[in-house]
């Protein structure tokens, strides 16, 4: 939704250098394990009338899946003739990984967002194929062996097995597509205005308190006081993507990148929780949560009652991702009928003392989400159909795979790669109502099991200007990509676990303890209990995550990298 194209970064080419000599290691005593059954199971696949033309897909997410979905039904009749069966996960991916891995694994196929857990468990498990041979068979897969051979030969280990299909990946890793940038402030202009305030007043953390206060004043249409500022608190959220996030960039912490965010400051690199930043960001939202400015049920709101609240004018100003408010309340509207019209992003606010924001979003063209293939599956073909399907390395491709091809239910509005628009009537309605179950009902909305391209993008190219407010988060979009947030990668982002060591180990409870205790820094009831809080939170860090030495272990591995 981003208009315009960013400057191109060729600094990502001497950085994709770097990580070609940059290899995963496995994990001793599976690899030949594997590798045999990757080549028995492939036959299995192949061998039954050419491989079932079915399979399972469990989903590292939660979501909304009806199966009988349009586009799935097109999967299955028309191209490229495979029924694909989705399976999404309940609750905290992780924890729901590592009990269907006990419970006898996946049946077919599973994708998740990158992750070095989700990698170490996979491998671990013994219950996934290597899959390295499948990207040397141009005659058979021509798409899978067109992936570009620095992602393929970065995820490598130490005995050159692959252990998953990569997916959402820049097609062309010299010129990357900037990425999506949504980790802003947004407040409502109409509560702005009875405020008696403009966007200029909340230029500092003090003009966005003021605003604050002054909209505490303000009441709904209801007659309820409207909630001054509110975010989500997603429970299925990362270190490096969470609401939270975008209060931690205004202090100047960067909480985007590599495995352990990091950023340079002066002459050194300092790890997401070492910034002393990061207590400030979350003393400044505790003092907002008790002056009763944050909506009090913040910690505890589910995502779909932080929309009601948002969509219902409940909500006076956010912070955090604008599609988590929902970008539906303003897309759908022609003028300011209802609370979504209002709502427009603004500069981070600035903190006296913070120089330069942290970075929120890094712009990597590495693939972002794994394919993992069962190696009880014996639908192998079907999977590897599917996926060569997906991959198709054309600018449309993400496009095609979240709507189903060009002339089915969009369509170009004036040439191929320019404006386009939906064209079946049906199809627009429910996609674009803004209820899961409706738009489960003609997409999955798998756009990264595709890859994608800076020549065109989807969203940034959406013709259908019924809606005045169609465009208006493509222009949030561009607006958010220049606050100051947005980077490309640098090398420390790059840095990767220890195959078997503590970085592996431990960063699992690293996100335990940080969910654990951002709930409670923002809840305490006072500055001795914040505090307290505090010393809490840097004794679980050493006690249960061995922070000090996990650190280490993330110096050492930077510093081959830095040399390699």
């Amino acid at each position: 939704m981003m208009k315009g194209k960013w400057v191109k970064r060729n600094s990502l080419l001497a950085m994709a250098a770097v990580l070609l000599v940059s290899v995963v290691a496995g994990c001793s005593g599976s690899n030949n394990s594997n590798k045999e059954q990757s080549g028995t199971n492939a036959e299995q696949g192949g061998g039954s009338a050419a491989g079932s033309q079915k399979f399972n897909l469990w989903l590292g997410w939660s979501a909304t899946v009806n199966n009988d979905s349009l586009v799935q039904k097109y999967w299955k009749e028309e191209e490229p003739g495979v029924e694909v069966e989705l399976e999404a996960t309940q609750g905290d991916a992780v924890t729901a990984l590592n009990l269907k891995l006990n419970t006898g694994g996946f049946e077919d196929a599973a994708v998740f967002g990158r992750s070095e857990i989700v990698k170490a468990a996979m491998i671990r498990s013994n219950k996934v194929l290597s899959v390295e041979q499948y990207f040397d068979m141009p005659d058979k897969y021509p798409n899978l062996a067109a992936i570009p051979k620095e992602y393929l030969e970065d995820m490598k280990d130490a005995d050159g097995h692959i252990w998953s299909i990569p997916t959402w990946f820049d097609q062309n890793p010299d010129n990357p597509w900037p990425g999506w940038a949504s980790q802003s402030w947004l407040v409502r202009t109409d509560v702005l205005e009875k405020a008696g305030m403009t966007v200029e007043d909340l230029a500092t953390i003090e003009g966005v308190e003021a605003f604050l206060k002054k909209a505490a004043e303000q009441k709904d249409e209801s007659g309820k006081p409207l909630l001054p500022l509110s975010f989500l608190m997603d429970p299925n959220d990362t270190a490096t993507w969470n609401d939270e996030n975008a209060v931690l960039s205004t202090f100047g912490v960067t909480t985007g990148g590599g495995i352990i965010p990091a950023e340079k400051k002066g002459d050194d690199i300092v790890l997401l929780y070492d910034d002393p930043q990061y207590k400030a960001a979350y003393q400044w939202m505790n003092q907002m949560y008790r002056s009763n400015l944050v909506d009090p049920e913040v910690v505890t709101d589910k995502k779909e009652r932080y929309k009601e609240k948002n969509k219902a004018g409940r909500v006076a100003m956010n912070v955090g991702s604008f599609f988590n408010v929902d970008a539906t309340l303003w897309e759908q509207l022609d003028g300011p009928t209802e609370p979504g019209w209002f709502y427009q992003v603004v500069p981070f606010p600035k903190v006296e003392g913070v120089e330069k924001l942290g970075a929120n979003t890094v712009i990597n063209p590495y693939p972002g989400y794994d394919v993992y293939v069962s190696s009880k599956s014996k639908n192998i073909e079907a999977i590897l159909k599917f996926l060569d399907y997906t991959l198709q390395p054309k600018a449309e491709q993400q496009q095609v795979i979240n709507e189903g091809p060009a002339g089915k239910f969009w369509g170009w509005v004036d040439q191929p790669l320019g404006l386009w628009k939906y064209i079946d009537a049906e199809y627009e309605k429910a996609r674009n109502s803004g209820e899961p179950a409706q738009k489960a009902k003609v997409t999955p909305e798998l756009y990264m099991i595709s890859s994608y391209n800076n020549d065109w993008y989807p969203w940034w190219n959406y013709g259908q200007s019924d809606k005045a407010g169609s465009k208006k988060t493509a222009e949030f979009t561009a607006a958010v990509g220049q606050m100051g947030a947005v980077r490309s990668t640098d090398t420390h982002d790059l840095v990767k676990a220890k195959a078997g060591g503590l970085i592996e180990k431990y960063l699992p409870e690293l996100e335990n303890i940080r969910k654990e205790y951002r709930a409670k820094f923002i809840m305490a009831t006072s500055d001795e209990q914040f505090e307290s809080t505090w010393n809490a939170f840097r004794d679980a860090l050493e006690k249960r995550a061995h922070w000090t030495e996990v650190k280490q272990e993330w110096q050492e591995q930077y510093e081959a990298l830095k040399n390699a």
